[in-house]
């Protein structure tokens, strides 16, 4: 834990009056309207600089220069069936990426679309692993104003300057948005952010005296699986008149029938107005999307109220040939500042022709007595019921469970948006309070902890709902009761604990997985096995044990999937998710159960279709039973995993003990028996895989001279600090496992083999000071990593006894942290993965040379686990110094992968950054945790002379289970 007295030099750091004046948060303080102290901060006019990727070196070039030539051609081959490869360094986004990022909006895995701290919205994700960086510059909120008298009268654009997509110059015919009033300067305006909510305070811009508050609101929400799957946001204005003279103030939201990129330009797009209960109104923007991908559909409203009055123009367009033009919409709020009330009557627009622009939008007027001050609400909603990836499987996102898959739910969404906000905002209060108020914390870690989650919703995430419904429950959603038939090579997961991994049969499975009524099988006939072979099976399986309860419906959460970056396109990457599921285990600890249950299964299942491996050039089969795959796939997750293809994952050294680490974490933390009994045979036979790998019996499992393990170009030799002590803190959480479940004899087993390897890691591994990287004889084998001790951490967090005394463990993280931490910019960029004893950074390949986020951020928690609080935040603060600051390299609501040592990114938008919620964990320890028996759980295993009475164990974790109710659930149907 933090001690008291730690951080109280650096409370304050962020004072709120230096962005706002005292007066200003007087004004606005009252209906949530003023942001909190805590909270990231910009100003609207703060110059946004194009972010620099990084390069290769020669001699990193001439190294991999086979590998991408096989990369090449293997992007090329997935282009030519209509897809993107899942790695493509070849093809960059053309819009480059800039310094301008901002809190997203909506929930989590219905799409989402970002919104840059200067008031335009971007980086929109409705399309499973499709990013449309570039600003759709149409979608703007717009102010216009004007005062009894009409001496004063103000329209502007309520983002700052002429952005280059509008051209260098304005032209005076021009019917586009380039005639809008690009007025506001924003030199008197801030941003202030805190994850799901984002305030812009507008300080007398456009109008001196008119103070206005955008407060913006989505459903994310801890614990809450509801509310938090929907695709809706909502936007406050406050309104404060401090002139003398009475305000007609009218709020303008427009929005283009786009999903990003070119897409407004494809045609058969439709708008139409509607009036909802409760005073909500607006327009729905029908978009038909193309390549034969699921239609969305857009909800733009307002809510009016005694003071407010809502108007709409359901349709206008960007080009001469428009009806009705940008530049003549604009031109009748100036006159006006409202549109004719017959436009709710107009009903659906005619479908727009290949190359036209439709926009619609929507006002919000109110007259504001001096003094006076006035709230004003909008929402906007998308509804894209069906998530269709590109080999086929499609399925109905988490939110239709609770508002169906019609067009019309955008309504329902857009119209409780604004009915629940304030609900919402209760609960996101409640939960962000104690840590805001808790004054031993640093305030750049408040909000860098909060704003960090934005990849829950940004990253790409998918929601699905259960794909485990009755057959009624199955027609009531229009969803087809098909299964996949595949011959895939499948355990039965039998709670039997006398054959271990050799207790398989080969069956014909099915996955249990319900889809929307289309193609279940996507197309394979790329891959090198025979289709024919792949696809032979019995559809007649035992359906009724598929079926769900009426309670164990209501308790179901769906299956969510996240991608390891925007650039990096593969679902649940697991070697990643390692330091990313800290923040789903302590948010949404339900979704991070099942995404284990989901790799359980995977274990267990085996897929034989060839696959090439371009880093070697050799071919093997795409998911090995026994092998945690690498992710959960990227054309048809869940049915073809393993989509990274760089390196074999079969023979990877950290997954399989990063899952055995992640399962005993949670079940420890939640306290889950079904949970754990559910998961068990994966554990077993995960664990009993790695066998192969320890060739001289000594308990330690040996790297194999290649790049085996999430540091993909840093290859290792022997024994390695970092998947050892991963493989020790494995032993450790399988032997207390399977103490738990009642599994004695392979508690004893695990007891035995960590009782050799502990002593032969140290005797080949420790040098005095740390661990070096590995036990051969290269030029950086004794090499600081930063990341030596990833083992220890799960350890620590998750009860269980540290793996090295005191000393070690301290002295190899001071080692970290006066090198790879403090000779790096004076500890100012986070931990480089790797340094020399000299003190040069490691230069073997990019990786070593790289300083990675959540790394960082991951050996930060682990400091604060061994009692190093204050190396710990220093530690952790040099990625918000570089990355979140306003002095360092502008990758705010963008944290990359890493950087190099001139701040140069590798994989903006990057999933291993939430491991900041490792620390989070680290300082509030879950109650299961903290109250567990202090006796050493290792000691309570007594070894026997000889293995036996097996028969026993298996009656102990039949016991569990059936007092669990959940044996039942331990036949694991799957495909891949």
């Amino acid at each position: 834990m933090v001690s008291g007295s730690l951080f109280h030099s650096r409370k304050n750091s962020w004072p709120t009056q230096e962005y706002i004046s005292k007066s200003t948060l007087h004004l606005l303080d009252f209906d949530d309207a003023a942001p909190p102290e805590q909270a990231w901060r910009r100003k609207l006019n703060s110059h946004a600089n194009l972010l620099k990727e990084f390069s290769v070196t020669f001699m990193e070039a001439i190294k991999m220069v086979k590998l991408g030539v096989r990369m090449w051609s293997y992007v090329r081959e997935e282009a030519s069936h209509g897809r993107k490869a899942p790695i493509d360094p070849f093809n960059r986004e053309s819009c480059k990426p800039s310094a301008t990022q901002g809190v997203p909006l909506g929930g989590m895995g219905s799409g989402s679309i970002s919104r840059g701290f200067r008031g335009e919205f971007r980086q929109c994700q409705i399309i499973p692993g499709v990013c449309e960086a570039s600003p759709v510059m149409a979608n703007q909120f717009s102010i216009f104003i004007s005062r009894d008298g009409g001496s004063k009268n103000f329209a502007s654009v309520l983002a700052p300057g002429q952005h280059d997509c509008l051209g260098s110059r304005k032209r005076a015919d021009d019917p586009g948005i380039s005639s809008w009033g690009w007025n506001l300067n924003g030199q008197h305006s801030t941003y202030h952010a805190l994850f799901p909510r984002a305030w812009t305070i507008y300080d007398g811009e456009p109008d001196p005296e008119l103070k206005v508050s955008c407060r913006q609101i989505s459903p994310f929400i801890p614990h809450n699986y509801r509310e938090s799957s929907l695709p809706a946001a909502v936007f406050v204005y406050t309104l404060a008149n401090t002139g003398k003279e009475r305000a007609k103030v009218s709020l303008l939201f427009t929005w283009a029938n786009s999903i990003g990129g070119n897409s407004h330009l494809t045609g058969d797009h439709v708008t139409e107005p509607f009036i909802a209960e409760d005073g909500v109104s607006g327009v729905l923007l029908h978009h038909k999307t193309t390549k034969g991908n699921p239609p969305v559909t857009f909800a733009i409203a307002a809510s009016e109220t005694q003071n407010v009055s809502v108007s709409v123009l359901p349709c206008f367009g960007l080009s001469e040939g428009s009806s009705t033009t940008a530049k003549d919409m604009w031109h009748k709020m100036v006159q006006d500042g409202q549109f004719d009330r017959e436009n709710f009557s107009s009903g659906p627009s005619m479908p727009s022709s290949p190359g036209e622009t439709l926009c619609a939008a929507v006002s919000a007027s109110a007259w504001v007595e001096p003094h006076g001050k006035c709230t004003v609400a909008f929402s906007l909603a998308w509804s894209s019921p069906k998530v269709k990836f590109s080999k086929g499987s499609t399925y109905h996102r988490r939110y239709t469970k609770f508002y169906g898959a019609s067009e019309g739910a955008a309504v329902d969404l857009a119209h409780d948006a604004l009915t629940h906000y304030k609900l919402w905002e209760e609960e996101i209060e409640k939960w962000q309070s104690p840590v805001l108020k808790d004054e031993k914390l640093p305030e750049w870690y408040k909000f860098t902890l909060f704003n960090e989650l934005y990849f829950l919703v940004a990253g790409g995430t998918i929601w699905i709902d259960s794909p485990l419904l009755s057959s009624t429950m199955g027609n009531d959603r229009g969803q087809s009761k098909d299964l996949e038939c595949s011959t895939v090579k499948v355990t039965e997961a039998r709670v039997d604990c006398r054959q271990g991994a050799d207790n398989s049969y080969d069956s014909t499975a099915t996955n249990g997985q319900y889809h929307v009524d289309e193609q279940d099988v996507g197309d394979v006939s790329d891959e090198n096995e025979s289709v024919e072979t792949f696809r032979e099976g019995n559809s007649t399986t035992a359906l009724q044990s598929l079926m769900m309860t009426d309670q164990e419906y209501d308790n179901d959460v769906g299956r969510f999937l996240y991608l390891e970056g925007v650039e990096y396109v593969m679902w649940c990457t697991y070697d990643v998710h390692f330091y990313a599921s800290f923040a789903l285990l302590e948010l949404f600890p339900r979704i991070e159960l099942n995404i284990q249950r989901d790799f359980a299964k995977a274990v267990l299942s085996e897929d034989g279709r060839k696959v090439k491996f371009l880093a070697e050039g050799n071919w093997g089969i795409r998911k090995v039973r026994g092998a945690v795959p690498h992710d959960l796939g990227t054309h048809d997750p869940w049915h073809e995993m393993n989509a990274y293809n760089i390196h074999d994952t079969s023979q990877w050294k950290d997954l399989n003990p990063k899952f055995v680490l992640q399962v005993y974490r949670d079940f420890a933390a939640t306290g889950d028996m079904s949970f754990g009994v559910d998961v068990w045979p994966a554990v077993r036979t995960a664990m009993e895989y790695m066998d192969q790998f320890d060739r001289d019996n000594d308990g330690l499992i040996e790297n194999d001279g290649f790049p085996d393990q999430t540091y993909d170009t840093w290859t290792v030799h022997g024994v390695s600090a970092y998947c050892g002590c991963l493989w020790l803190a494995a032993l450790q959480a399988a032997a207390a496992m399977a103490l738990q479940l009642g599994d004695q004899d392979f508690a004893e087993t695990c007891k035995r083999k960590y009782l050799k390897a502990k002593p032969s890691f140290e005797e080949k591994l420790w040098n005095g000071s740390y661990f070096n990287y590995d036990s051969g004889s290269s030029g950086n084998s004794k090499s600081i990593q930063a990341d030596q001790l990833a083992g220890q951490w799960y350890t620590a967090s998750s009860g269980l006894p540290p793996l090295f005394d005191d000393f070690k463990i301290k002295s190899a993280l001071r080692k970290v942290y006066d090198f790879n931490v403090m000779k790096v910019k004076g500890g100012r960029m986070g931990a480089v993965n790797g340094m020399n004893p000299n003190g040069k950074v490691d230069d073997t390949c990019m990786q070593s040379r790289e300083i990675w986020t959540g790394v960082t951020y991951g050996v930060a928690a682990t400091m604060i686990l061994a009692g190093m609080e204050e190396e710990a935040f220093t530690t952790a603060e040099g990625i918000f110094l570089a990355g979140w600051s306003e002095e360092g390299y502008g990758y705010w609501f963008q944290t990359p992968e890493g950087w190099t040592m001139d701040g140069h990114y590798r994989s903006l938008i990057y999933m291993r950054p939430l491991s900041i919620w490792g620390m989070q964990y680290a300082l509030t320890l879950p109650k299961a945790i903290l109250e567990a028996p202090r006796v050493n759980i290792m000691d309570r295993i007594h070894l026997s002379p000889v293995n036996g009475g097996l028969s026993h164990n298996e009656k102990g974790v039949r016991k569990i289970a059936t007092k669990a109710g959940c044996f039942s659930s331990t036949a694991f149907h799957c495909a891949c």
